[in-house]
């Protein structure tokens, strides 16, 4: 692919962040995604080019990692957790009525281009179990009707806001935003909430504490 000089520079503000080159991999592997909606052999290969690694390991890295995408996503990326607290709680159900509505399995795109599904093992929200994401933003609590609603509202262009986050843009922003974290949108939302701080608040009631660090002589 062409490389502009617009990316050009960006993945040389990349490499600048890191003591070694190799280090900005991953961040420039999401910017090159936000570009072509996926992670492309010739994206791989300019960023191999900028970290100074072979483009096999280069590969390797966007073939591990499940964020990086081979084929195009779309407009928006659909993540429904499935593992041990979601799946008890409901999360199978919300991704078989999700997969229902847009009428695509497991890491497959609507023939339009607006919605790409994904099974996740974990989002890391156990706490609000079952969720789902929408590129990347925390929608928690779900249903299988309220998810499906999400993606009516999304179909239909209107305004959805993330449980814990800024509004959903599209997956090609957020991706940029995973290389480029300085999006002005960190503030938005409420990241943290009753229901998450439940364990702190108990514990300080309580007066309990974690063990004392390190091992006496």
């Amino acid at each position: 692919m062409a490389i502009s000089e617009s990316t050009r520079e960006q993945l040389e503000q990349l490499v600048a962040r890191y003591p070694q080159p190799r280090s900005a991999l991953m961040p420039m592997l999401h910017l090159m995604q936000s570009l072509e909606d996926e992670v492309t052999a010739d994206g791989i290969a300019v960023c191999a080019e900028f970290a100074g690694v072979s483009a096999a390991e280069a590969t390797s890295v966007a073939s591990f990692y499940t964020m990086y995408k081979r084929k195009p996503v779309g407009k928006h990326h659909i993540g429904v957790c499935i593992n041990t607290m979601c799946g008890l709680l409901g999360g199978d159900a919300v991704y078989d009525a999700v997969s229902e509505r847009l009428g695509v399995g497991h890491n497959e795109a609507t023939a339009d281009g607006e919605f790409f599904l994904e099974r996740i093992e974990c989002q890391a929200a156990c706490t609000h179990a079952p969720v789902m994401t929408v590129d990347w933003e925390f929608m928690d609590d779900v249903t299988p009707t309220s998810a499906v609603d999400v993606v009516d509202r999304l179909a239909r262009g209107e305004q959805v806001e993330s449980t814990r986050g800024p509004v959903i843009r599209d997956f090609q922003a957020t991706e940029h935003t995973l290389a480029f974290p300085e999006d002005g949108l960190a503030a938005e939302g409420t990241p943290v909430d009753d229901k998450m701080l439940a364990g702190l608040r108990i514990a300080k009631e309580r007066g309990m504490a974690a063990p004392a660090s390190g091992q006496e002589g």
